[in-house]
Formats: structure tokens, C-alpha cells, sequence
């Protein structure tokens, strides 16, 4: 068989894809060792096998031309019978589907995971905004519950003042007697030091008696208005920073804010 014969038959491209025997894999080789032209025509084929690949499916990576020929082992059971070639531009025409096919489905299967990574995160980013709409209107019925009982017409307030611990600070206590509830507005005072919380005292004047109707951990939490216990009679309030838990009698040393009915 002449060269040229030897290289249309189709034999080069089986051996490039190793789907030829051990005995026609050696025959190969030992032809290529022999003939310049056969070695060349091999380079070529290998060449075009990968220059296709990147043209296909550029995003794969470079083990692409191995994987194909895996592919192709595995299909065929190792190697196949060789049968005469019968046309040049039929057998590369076939490879070459055989190789847009391939690289097709991977091409198919990694946009295919792009897609579910970004469902993933836009379902993602759909609960964190859901989340945070929640808690705004939570946030909004506070402070429009708030509004209402500090406007309300038998709502009496009751101005808590700055003490030597605190000359700035102040608060506000609002009672609202229709619906005998009360509520105090923390706004004006420092966040508590960690480990320590604000209590606040309803207050009988003579004598002295306090009692503890609140604790309150933060002053940045629900805009800073609290609902705390009511207590019928109180002549005034005061608020003292207390260790957390709160204490059973108020540290006036640490006593923040004080106003009269």
C-alpha cells in the first residue's frame, strides 16, 4: 500500500483516537517511524482535533482532546475492526460531528450549572430582601403604635431629667390611662456598657419606695420606646443602670434620669 493510500484509508485517524488493536497501534508506529509524510499526516490530525475543540467549547479546559478520545475508547469497547476508507471529507466530516457533539453536551452541561448557581443566589438574595421588608413593617407598626399612644388625648408624659452620673441624658415616661398601659421612651440615653441594663422605678415620695417596673437591655431596640409594668399611684420615675438581671432596689450612685408625675 503506497502512502498516500496508506493515509486516505482511514487508519491515522483510529490511531489518534486509539480505537485501533495493539497489532495495527504498533503498525502505525512503526510506519510513522519509517515515512516523514505519515508522521506529519498524525501531528495534522491531533492538531485539528484540539483546534476544533477550543473553536467548539472554548470554556472547557485544555484536557479536552483526552477526554474525547476516552470517550470514544469506552464506546467502542477498546478498539474496533478497521474498514477501508471510502472518502477523505466523509471520515473527517463524521470526527468532527462526533467532536461538536461532545463538546456540545459539555458546553450544554456547564451553562446548564452557571443557570442553577445563579437561581441559587437570586432565591438567595429573594429571602434576605423578604426578610428585611418584614422587619421594616415590624419596625413601622412599632413606631405607628408608639405615635399613637404618645398622641393620644388621655396619655399623660411625664419628662425624666439628667442626674450627676448623666446631665445629658434624659427620657420620657408615657401613661396611657384609657387603656392603663405604660410606655417609656429611652431615646436620649447612652447604650448600657456591656454586662450592665437600665431599670426603671415607679416611685412613692413619702416615703421613699421604689418598684421595679422594666428592664431594658438596649436603648437601640424598638426606636428606643419600651411597654413597661403600670403601677397605679406612682408620684415619679427614675432609671438606673443596674448589672444585668436587674437588682432589687435601685444604685442611686447610677441613677441616670428621675422625673415627678
Amino acid at each position: 500500500m503506497m502512502n498516500r493510500e496508506y493515509i486516505e484509508s482511514g487508519i491515522l485517524e483510529l490511531y489518534v483516537f486509539g480505537l485501533l488493536s495493539e497489532s495495527d497501534m504498533q503498525e502505525v508506529q512503526q510506519m510513522a517511524a519509517k515515512h516523514k509524510d505519515i508522521e506529519q499526516e498524525i501531528v495534522a490530525i491531533e492538531q485539528a482535533v484540539v483546534n476544533l475543540s477550543y473553536s467548539v467549547s472554548p470554556h472547557l479546559s485544555a484536557e479536552n482532546f483526552e477526554k474525547i478520545r476516552q470517550k470514544l475508547i469506552e464506546k467502542h469497547d477498546g478498539f474496533i475492526v478497521m474498514q477501508p476508507r471510502r472518502d477523505t471529507f466523509a471520515q473527517y466530516l463524521g470526527w468532527a460531528a462526533a467532536v461538536v457533539l461532545l463538546f456540545g453536551l459539555g458546553f450544554q452541561y456547564y451553562r446548564y450549572n452557571e443557570v442553577v448557581e445563579e437561581n441559587t443566589k437570586v432565591v438567595a438574595q429573594r429571602s434576605q430582601f423578604e426578610q428585611l421588608v418584614a422587619s421594616l413593617e415590624k419596625k413601622n407598626n412599632a413606631t405607628e403604635e408608639a405615635l399613637s399612644v404618645i398622641r393620644g388625648k388621655n396619655t399623660a408624659t411625664v419628662r425624666l431629667a439628667g442626674q450627676a452620673v448623666a446631665p445629658q441624658a434624659y427620657a420620657r415616661v408615657y401613661i396611657d390611662r384609657d387603656a392603663k398601659q405604660t410606655y417609656v421612651d429611652v431615646a436620649g440615653l447612652p447604650e448600657p456598657p456591656k454586662g450592665k441594663v437600665y431599670q426603671v422605678w415607679a416611685l412613692k415620695l413619702n416615703p421613699l419606695a421604689p418598684t421595679s417596673i422594666g428592664i431594658i437591655a438596649s436603648t437601640t431596640d424598638k426606636n428606643g420606646i419600651f411597654t413597661v409594668d403600670t403601677y397605679e399611684g406612682a408620684e415619679a420615675f427614675g432609671i438606673t443602670l443596674e448589672p444585668e438581671g436587674g437588682s432589687p432596689s435601685p444604685t442611686l450612685e447610677q441613677l441616670y434620669t428621675l422625673g415627678k408625675v
